[in-house]
């Protein structure tokens, strides 16, 4: 069961009528020509439909054959996009202005620009781009900046370093190989705006994150001749290096560096034999330290079968930390926090000291930080002696000086302050290091009918809502997306943003209400953030087989976001994402008769086998709400074998989960159960009491369901 997921089946039911009225209202005069809504509403979105499965299909004969039959329609700027994105590198520039001017300000106009730029930056193109680049509101495409900075660079060779600063940035974010931010990178290494180093740090962040293509065009860039041994190493580093005698030079012993960063990935001790025993006294220092960080990254994540020590003998290695990157430092602290029966906070204060400005302000790292000061600052001082100070003529008055905070103290308090809120997981471990407790905050003044007037006639939302009420979710979602992020500089207002959310939480489209209103700062409405559909359902279910309804909401959250006909792309399916195999397995394990999968799709079966699911993996793994989210999520044999080890607190057995998709699942379950039941309850919570640890299974007890799928 994953949380994650993709397209819901596609419905041709027709729109319902409170819908259409507010879209005729919604959209304006000068757009007449798109928006009117069509009288046969149930044919014109089958139209829309149709044209959307041509697009994915690629069938632009269809396309073609199906964009006079969307005109008119609410809908029609995605179809309009659609015919025209299929053949976008054939139109001309006046086919492509005039589609700008028809839908001008709609995210199908910026949508299309944003894929205009990219073209016109793979054609090199300069000019053309130049001229439209301005109009581009979007602003969320690495490439298409990195476009952006390299033709102002041939404009102004005498780039400012903070956008070769940029550049690097966008180019490692960058996972998969791209045309824009490669060959910015590569104008901007023949300047000597960036070094042939960060060209060589690019490959290796490429070759950990088994991107060969990426890998290849960097260092295609310092190194063309050494492109042909970049593919002889992914295919067997081992064989590779095996065939290998001598380093000599700065581009063999970067290819010998990218070798070994191969082979740690799948035989950490066989890369740490060859490092020792052949290849660490050919590498200088900083080659040789990212080598053993990434030996020591892999050992990390090896959590249950490989003791921490191991990693931090490996990381022990490492004689200058800032060599590292920002997710090996990571991995050095996570490893720190689990080694033994305490952390080794000297080496997470250590990790977290050397990453960069950027990491250390993630809340993780933000919390573990002031855990880490805490947990090693000297003593307060203590009071000093009275002192006698005469307050007025004649008269003395004997006042204490206080106790003196410890300047490690007071740092950790002020990261702590920094984070702490009801928010999210790191946040409300904060607040609880603090002194406080978690509860509902104080909801914001009402919205003004003005404020909802103006959601409710805002074009993009509308059309947004409608392609989710005929099917088209991923569609509807980025127009929704697009309105309220992007559409203007810095998007939305606070305030604009809850009349956003409350217009989607009044149609229950819960993951645009629940989504839009988190991303509020000054005024948080708990109501739109942790809405509670179908209350009577979840609550009786939970109560009758003595399951926390808080829980079971906060898990739902994270799965669905409510979506009752979500389908991941593995399979799993309704409210509670629950998989097939899963669910007949669970129906057989309480009794339920005569199930058959299509009956996932009804709402109450649904959180029947879903609750019964999370009650059985939570018995299975003591009771331990961190561990059942695991095995939600990743299947319960994987968190039987994270468990082994010392105890954990439980926070640090979370951060300490390998996959990055589980381990944020867990935390984020976790923080939406604690505030599910600050509201159920009304009373003060404590996310700590619910982590509780986490520790290996006591082998004289039976395994509950040993065969729990």
């Amino acid at each position: 069961m994953l949380y994650k997921f993709l397209n819901n089946p596609l419905r041709t039911a027709a729109l319902p009528a409170f819908l259409a009225a507010v879209i005729s209202l919604a959209l304006p005069a000068s757009a007449a020509a798109q928006t009117a809504i069509p009288s046969g509403t149930s044919a014109g979105d089958s139209v829309i439909v149709e044209m959307n499965k041509a697009f994915k299909r690629g069938d632009r004969g269809r396309m073609a054959q199906l964009l006079p039959q969307a005109r008119g329609h609410a809908l029609e700027p995605w179809a309009a996009y659609w015919e025209l994105k299929t053949r976008l590198g054939e139109a001309g520039p006046q086919e492509v202005q005039d589609f700008f001017s028809r839908y001008a300000g709609t995210y199908q106009e910026d949508r299309l620009r944003n894929d205009w730029l990219l073209l016109l930056g793979q054609r090199r193109d300069w000019a053309g781009f130049a001229a439209e680049y301005p109009n581009y509101r979007m602003n969320d495409d690495k490439e298409v900046r990195c476009y952006a900075i390299l033709v102002e660079h041939l404009k102004n060779p005498a780039i400012d370093a903070r956008l070769a600063d940029e550049v690097k940035k966008n180019w490692y974010a960058q996972r998969e190989a791209d045309d824009g931010c490669t060959s910015a990178a590569e104008r901007l290494v023949g300047a000597k705006n960036l070094t042939p180093q960060d060209v060589w740090v690019k490959a290796r962040l490429a070759t950990e994150a088994n991107r060969p293509r990426a890998a290849r065009d960097a260092v295609q860039i310092v190194a063309p001749d050494a492109v042909g041994m970049v593919n002889d190493l992914n295919a067997s580093p081992i064989k590779f290096l095996a065939g290998k005698q001598l380093a000599i030079s700065k581009a063999r012993r970067e290819i010998i560096t990218l070798a070994l960063i191969k082979m740690a990935i799948s035989d950490t001790e066989g890369a740490a034999f060859q490092v020792e025993n052949k290849w660490g006294m050919q590498l200088n220092t900083e080659e040789r330290n990212w080598v053993w960080g990434a030996i020591g990254r892999q050992a990390a994540t090896k959590l249950g079968t490989v003791p921490a020590s191991d990693a931090l003998q490996y990381f022990a290695k490492v004689t200058k930390d800032t060599d590292l990157s920002d997710d090996m430092l990571g991995w050095k602290a996570r490893a720190a926090l689990r080694a033994g029966a305490q952390p080794n906070w000297a080496l997470v204060l250590a990790a977290v000291n050397a990453m960069s400005e950027d990491a250390r302000k993630d809340p993780t790292w933000s919390y573990w930080k002031g855990r880490a000061l805490l947990a090693t600052a000297p003593p307060d001082a203590a009071p000093k002696a009275p002192v006698a100070v005469a307050t007025t003529p004649g008269v003395t008055q004997t006042i204490s000086t206080g106790i003196t905070i410890a300047p490690q103290r007071a740092e950790a308090l002020a990261l702590m302050q920094s984070i702490a809120s009801p928010r999210g997981f790191y946040e409300q471990l904060a607040l609880e290091e603090t002194g406080q407790k978690i509860t509902v905050p104080a909801k914001p003044a009402p919205l003004t009918p003005e404020e909802k007037e103006v959601a409710r006639l805002n074009p993009g939302l509308n059309r947004a809502a409608y392609a989710i009420a005929i099917g088209l979710r991923p569609e509807g979602t980025r127009e929704w997306n697009y309105t309220t992020n992007l559409h203007k500089r810095g998007g939305m207002a606070d305030r604009e943003l809850l009349a956003a959310a409350q217009f989607a939480c009044d149609r229950q489209i819960w993951d645009r209400c629940i989504n839009t209103s988190e991303r509020t700062k000054a005024e948080v409405d708990f109501d739109q953030r942790f809405p509670m559909p179908f209350r009577d359902a979840v609550t009786q279910r939970s109560k009758t087989i003595n399951l926390d309804a808080a829980y079971v909401y906060g898990l739902i959250r994270q799965e669905s976001r409510f979506i009752m006909d979500a389908r991941s792309g593995v399979g799993a399916s309704g409210l509670m994402q629950v998989m097939p195999a899963t669910a007949r397995w669970t129906a057989k394990k309480i009794g339920l008769e005569g199930f058959t999968q299509d009956q996932l799709n009804d709402r109450d079966t649904n959180i029947a086998i879903g609750t019964a699911y999370l009650k059985l993996a939570l018995d299975d793994l003591n009771g331990s709400m961190p561990m059942a989210a695991a095995a939600y999520n990743a299947g319960p044999g994987r968190p039987r074998t994270w468990r082994n080890g010392p105890v954990l607190d439980a926070a640090i057995w979370a951060e300490n989960v390998p996959f990055s998709e589980t381990r944020d699942y867990v935390k984020k379950v976790l923080s939406n159960t604690t505030n599910y039941a600050a509201i159920l309850t009304g009373q003060p919570q404590s996310l700590k009491a619910r982590l509780g640890t986490v520790g290996p299974r006591d082998a004289s007890q039976p395994e509950p369901y040993k065969d729990l799928p």
